[in-house]
């Protein structure tokens, strides 16, 4: 039984009020020792024309004798209910076990698509305890999500390569031996330039400095052969906008993905349509944020190990 619906209807019998008013209406209190559901008695007022302490009051006696709320409760002007914890799991049990693999399947979002993105780690660093848990969530999220009818599209971009390209490069500097890697079929090239020419996939995982800002412009991009494609993963200040849009207007044939949403996202979006996709703008932390609260919490971390001795956090034993 859906417990919250079990309350609009008992609200609607008593009241007389439409069930639309009462559903907009009902909310989580914003503290669980306040109830599980409550119930705004404002509306009422000029009903009863009493005020919304005393409407309270009167619907928390009237509530009573019903086995799936354990108690009403009259708080200033809200109804607060308790539901009845032993029935309502008690229920919900019977009910599983009754419906077996189809219990809470519904068409809900049918015709609509739900991306699930796993850990995603980076690669070039060691696993650790949080990606075994964000890949647990998504896989769960991503079965509920079927379940209940939607087109689920699963993700784990193992991201962030610049690291160990960097240390391939390094290697080959120092240590490599040309001959031997060309005798692989393997050709080291000298330039941008050189690289972009023989590309038809560029994937960009630099960092924006002084010296890369603006750096993948027109004349670079257009070295790329016939249906290539600039995959950018890196920092939207390294591409020159202005110049790329210039460049895939003269060139149909170039393609452009990314996922930091580029300043002109709309006129990419507009002018090239199948030809460039932007994942959306980051609606979490952003990087000073993020970098703030891990810097709180490696600092709480570590007052917590040299003054209580909790090595909970600790990854070097």
């Amino acid at each position: 039984m859906d417990f919250k619906e079990h309350i609009i209807e008992k609200i609607v019998d008593i009241t007389g009020l439409e069930r639309e008013v009462v559903e907009k209406s009902v909310e989580v209190p914003p503290d669980e020792k306040m109830g599980d559901i409550a119930f705004p008695c404002f509306p009422l007022a000029k009903v009863m024309r009493k005020a919304p302490p005393i409407i309270a009051q009167e619907l928390a006696e009237k509530m009573s004798g019903d086995d799936m709320i354990e108690k009403a409760q009259a708080a200033g002007g809200y109804l607060n209910f308790f539901l009845n914890r032993e029935k309502f799991i008690s229920e919900t049990v019977s009910s599983a076990l009754d419906a077996g693999e189809d219990w809470g399947k519904s068409d809900m979002g049918k015709g609509k698509t739900v991306l699930v993105e796993y850990s995603s780690p980076n690669i070039a660093k060691p696993f650790h305890i949080g990606h075994l848990f964000s890949t647990a969530v998504g896989n769960s999220l991503s079965k509920i999500y079927k379940h209940l009818g939607y087109d689920v599209q699963s993700l784990n971009h193992l991201g962030d390569w610049g690291t160990q390209f960097g240390k391939l490069i390094c290697a080959y500097k120092r240590w490599g031996v040309k001959e031997v890697i060309e005798k692989d079929g393997v050709k080291a090239v000298a330039s941008a330039e050189e690289l972009y020419s023989a590309c038809d996939i560029v994937s960009l995982h630099i960092p924006a400095t002084a010296e890369t800002k603006n750096s993948i412009n027109y004349a670079l991009v257009g070295r790329m052969p016939k249906g290539g494609l600039l995959v950018n993963t890196a920092r939207k200040e390294v591409i020159n906008e202005a110049e790329l849009i210039q460049l895939m207007e003269e060139r149909a044939d170039l393609k452009y993905m990314t996922d930091i949403m580029p300043a002109a996202n709309d006129t990419f979006a507009a002018k090239f349509a199948g030809r460039y996709f932007s994942t959306p703008k980051k609606m979490g932390a952003q990087t000073a944020e993020a970098n703030i609260n891990a810097g709180i919490a490696a600092a709480r971390q570590i007052v917590g190990f040299l003054k209580d001795g909790c090595e909970k956090f600790r990854v070097n034993k």
